[in-house]
């Protein structure tokens, strides 16, 4: 099982097994119909399309951010739609290291499916390797997946440790919590000096910034070994439990989860709703620089 990251070459010889469901992430949130465009000009031989606004998030409201959670009925039936049972090996991908791909690979472990790797490269090492892409749509897939009941995403959040934070819990709990909140955009985003997409800038105040860029070299993930020593200079004696991932709306936090899953840190948890919800209530605090 790969259950976190996937090689183009362990992937290509597996194409054709019906076991294995390949999912296209590509997505420019500057312009929403680039990726879906690109995807129908050529992808990987069989796989299906996933598209940020409309199969990996829910419509957004007034008091949410950008890409709320989809609700977990419509989620399955997306994953049904593309194939994916119980049993199968999901690869995950994207052109932009893994920054949209991540999202779902942490849909899929919300769920309760294990079996989902994102591809290490994407689309680019893909192509670099040699390896073909096609125009050809896959048909319909005949997925049977169903959540486990003990699944993350129908657990009260209480009751597991991996469900998603939510803001009012950290709102309630900045000054005595023990949370280490990771923010994942990039430092002049964190700092409030630039905010090219949503209405206010700044951070959530006592938040960390590792900008998910910081986890890839040359568009692959770092070793194990560093992005490890990375994270554990980051968070010097905290508890990896008490890591809470967020970013502008949800999206590249998840990216830095799946690095610390890569670097053997596993049990962060995301707050899904990030910064983009965070702003949404006035009375909530900021800070900048």
């Amino acid at each position: 099982m790969y259950d976190t990251l996937i090689d183009a070459e362990q992937l290509v010889g597996k194409l054709e097994d019906p076991a294995w469901v390949v999912v296209d992430c590509r997505f420019d949130l500057m312009q929403p119909d680039a990726g879906r465009a690109a995807y129908l000009a050529g992808h990987i031989g069989g796989a299906h399309y996933a598209h940020l606004d409309e199969d990996l998030s829910a419509p957004v409201t007034r008091t949410s951010g950008r890409h709320p959670l989809p609700a977990v009925d419509e989620l399955v039936s997306r994953l049904r739609a593309w194939g994916i049972s119980a049993d199968s090996q999901v690869v995950v991908y994207d052109d932009m290291g893994g920054a949209i791909a991540a999202r779902l690979w942490w849909l899929l472990r919300w769920v309760g499916h294990r079996a989902v790797a994102v591809l290490d490269g994407g689309l680019d090492r893909w192509q670099q390797a040699g390896l073909p892409v096609t125009p050809v749509l896959p048909a319909a897939g005949q997925g049977d997946f169903s959540p486990p009941e003990a699944c993350d995403a129908l657990a009260d959040a209480k009751a597991s440790a991996a469900s998603p934070v939510s803001a009012a819990v950290l709102l309630a709990n900045l000054q005595t919590t023990p949370y280490r909140i990771v923010d994942a955009r990039a430092q002049a985003r964190f700092r409030g000096e630039l905010e090219p997409i949503d209405p206010v800038a700044g951070h959530i105040p006592g938040a960390v910034n590792h900008p998910h860029t910081q986890n890839l070299l040359d568009g692959r993930f770092k070793s194990p070994q560093t992005l490890r020593q990375q994270w554990l200079d980051l968070l010097g004696e905290g508890s990896v439990d008490d890591v809470v991932h967020q970013c502008g709306s949800g999206v590249t936090a998840c990216h830095n989860l799946l690095s610390m899953e890569v670097a053997g840190l596993s049990g962060s948890r995301l707050y899904a709703g990030s910064w983009s919800e965070w702003i949404r209530d006035p009375n909530r605090p900021l800070a900048r620089g």
